[in-house]
This record gives C-alpha cells, sequence and structure tokens, in this order.
C-alpha cells in the first residue's frame, strides 16, 4: 500500500480520469441512445450494465490495444460496424413516438453499446495506458472511477433526447463520424492518410452524412409501411 502515499500515483490516477472525461463523451451518447428505446424502469439498468461491462471491457482492452491496431482492415471492419450501429439507432428513433411505442430488449441493448464501445475504445485505451505507465493498479482504479461519470453522462443525455428529438439525429451523426474516422485510420491506410491530411475530417464527415441519410430514409419507409 505504499503506492497510496506516491506523489506519481495520484497524479497518473487524476491523468487517467481526466482523460476518461474527455474521451467518454462519444461512449455517453451510444449508450443514451440504445437505452432510450428501452421501457423507463429498464433506462437506468441499461445504463448501469453497460457503462461498467464497457469499463471492464476498456481495461482488458488496454493490455492489446497497441497491436490489435497494427492489424490492417480490423479499424475498417469496426468503422463500417460503428456505421451500421448508427444507422439502426437512428432508424428505430420513430419506433419511440406516439402510444404505439414498442420498447426494445435489455440485452439487446447492452449488446449495441458493449459492440460500439469496443470499436471506439480501441485507439482511446492507449491514451489511458500511457497515463498509467504499467501500473495495473492504477489503470483499474482510474477505469473505475470513471463509471460514475459515464453513467451520469448518459443519464443526462437521456433526459436531453427525450425534451428535444434533434439530439439523436446529432448523435447518430457523432457515431457515424467516429466510425469514419476509424476506417480512414486504419492500419492499411496510413501511408495514405499521411501524405493527405484532409482525408481525416473528409472521412468523418463522409460518415456522419452516411449515418443520417440512410438512417433517416430507413425511417421514413418504416413510417409510411404502419
Amino acid at each position: 500500500m505504499d503506492f497510496l502515499y506516491s506523489a506519481d500515483f495520484w497524479l497518473g490516477l487524476m491523468k487517467i480520469v481526466w482523460i476518461n472525461i474527455i474521451l467518454s463523451g462519444d461512449n455517453a451518447v451510444v449508450i443514451a441512445l440504445a437505452a432510450r428505446s428501452l421501457p423507463p424502469e429498464q433506462q437506468k439498468r441499461a445504463v448501469m450494465f453497460g457503462s461498467g461491462a464497457a469499463v471492464v471491457l476498456r481495461i482488458v482492452l488496454t493490455v492489446v490495444a497497441a497491436k490489435l491496431l497494427a492489424l490492417p482492415f480490423l479499424q475498417i471492419a469496426g468503422g463500417l460496424l460503428l456505421l451500421y450501429i448508427g444507422v439502426q439507432l437512428l432508424s428505430d428513433e420513430e419506433e419511440g413516438e406516439g402510444e404505439g411505442k414498442e420498447y426494445g430488449s435489455l440485452a439487446a441493448a447492452i449488446r449495441t453499446i458493449l459492440i460500439a464501445d469496443l470499436v471506439m475504445s480501441l485507439d482511446n485505451v492507449i491514451a489511458v495506458a500511457a497515463a498509467a505507465s504499467g501500473n495495473m493498479i492504477l489503470l483499474i482504479l482510474g477505469l473505475a472511477i470513471s463509471i460514475p461519470l459515464v453513467i451520469f453522462g448518459s443519464t443526462l443525455m437521456i433526459k436531453v433526447m427525450e425534451r428535444f428529438p434533434i439530439i439523436v439525429m446529432l448523435g447518430a451523426a457523432l457515431i457515424g463520424w467516429v466510425g469514419g474516422e476509424t476506417i480512414i485510420e486504419d492500419a492499411s491506410l496510413h501511408d495514405v492518410l499521411a501524405a493527405n491530411a484532409w482525408l481525416h475530417y473528409a472521412a468523418a464527415a463522409a460518415g456522419a452524412a452516411i449515418v443520417v441519410a440512410v438512417g433517416r430514409t430507413m425511417q421514413r419507409r418504416s413510417h409510411a409501411a404502419t
């Protein structure tokens, strides 16, 4: 327990918590989007289970993230998966309107949260690992502290989305933006991106546009069919 008296330990802990505050915004949006399709009594459980499982997932990812990011085409597949998740979450938004609202299942919401967090956290955990400097206790403690931060952010986002439906579309667009970034940052495209830095923002914007366009189209078709 001598590490508790070390200034480096507390400094590292503060770094990890701060990094998680900065990097967990998009994860909170995903959790909120997935949980809002559930009955009100299940939303809190989805947020808690999803946030807790996501943090545990990050701890595991930290050990292998650097090696995974070096694999070609892995981030392309992950980015495409994020685009799919964004489209699905946006296209389901219409179902949350009116008296005939159809709720999703708790298991499906948690699965969506975990899959999205798995993809979105690959590069984030490298920053956390660097702050921990190989101290596993520091890493686990720092990520554990971030759980209530993600839970609070997700709960707040659900309330905001219920009051301002436009936030749902913006949240889906954010997932598409991250998906586009993930694709263009794949190891196989490293040289292309290095020579054309503008592609980073172009791919991100394209991802956001694709999610919104396809999601809204599916929304309208679903609404017309019913």
